[in-house]
């Protein structure tokens, strides 16, 4: 028998990938890789024989659903590979990690998870944001932009000490400020869009819950994008506002 092993690819960057992470793609049979991630920096490094299998998913495409997904990694270990499940970000942050883990250990096949770094911190980090800081935000709320506020998330955006986060949440943004506006968060809590983050096309859009919508829709934002909301968001907090308004324009 073979085994799997999820690994988590960070942000984008090989070199931003851990030294287990690679040492396992590199010991791969074969390899199931999500779009996001290091994967095609690193893709010519694995052996002639690695198969490799994309299921990455994009806005409204998403070819291979969960289940086949997860029966793709049993079978592939069953027939005796090591199997190498790669995801951008981390396997467990909003990554459905825990599902194929599950599908793995319901087989009886061995399995292991390498955390990433997260999109949700090293993402906005790259644009100069902290998640906390000392005396401005000391908690972080990380969302699916997919799902519907939750009365925690609700809760968060109220919060001025902590920061919410949300993760493939670019398509949601009218419905998650229509949410927060009726429950009555205040418009000018900052809030921060960054897009395709530790690339050459990175850039930094900067707004409030009231206009962000309409700043979003007038920069034409598109995925991958994180959008950080609360006072960490606001322009100047570590980096001259100057260096911000150069930084989106790169």
């Amino acid at each position: 028998m073979g085994r799997v092993d999820l690994i988590g690819g960070g942000p984008g960057p090989a070199d931003l990938m851990t030294v287990r992470a690679h040492r396992l793609l590199m010991a791969a049979d074969v390899v199931v890789a999500d779009r996001l991630g290091p994967f095609e920096e690193l893709r010519d490094e694995l052996a002639p024989h690695v198969e490799v299998i994309d299921v990455g998913k994009r806005p409204g495409d998403h070819p291979v659903p969960q289940h086949e997904i997860n029966a793709l990694l049993v079978e592939r270990a069953l027939s005796g590979f090591r199997v190498v499940r790669l995801k951008g970000g981390d396997p467990f942050v909003l990554g459905r990690g825990g599902e194929e883990v599950l599908a793995c250990e319901a087989a009886g096949v061995p399995v292991t998870v390498t955390p990433g770094v997260s999109s949700a911190i090293s993402v906005p980090q790259a644009a100069g944001i902290p998640v906390t800081h000392r005396g401005v935000a000391s908690a972080v709320h990380i969302v699916n932009g997919h799902g519907d506020l939750s009365s925690g998330a609700l809760a968060s955006l109220d919060d001025p000490t902590v920061t919410t986060v949300v993760l493939m949440g670019v398509a949601a943004l009218p419905r998650l400020v229509a949410a927060a506006a009726a429950h009555h968060v205040s418009g000018e809590t900052p809030v921060a869009i960054v897009e395709n983050g530790h690339t050459e096309r990175q850039r930094t859009i900067r707004s409030t819950i009231r206009d962000v919508v309409e700043d979003a829709a007038a920069a034409q934002v598109v995925n991958p994008a994180v959008i950080v909301i609360g006072e960490v968001a606001r322009a100047g907090l570590l980096l001259p506002t100057t260096a911000m308004i150069a930084e989106s324009m790169t």
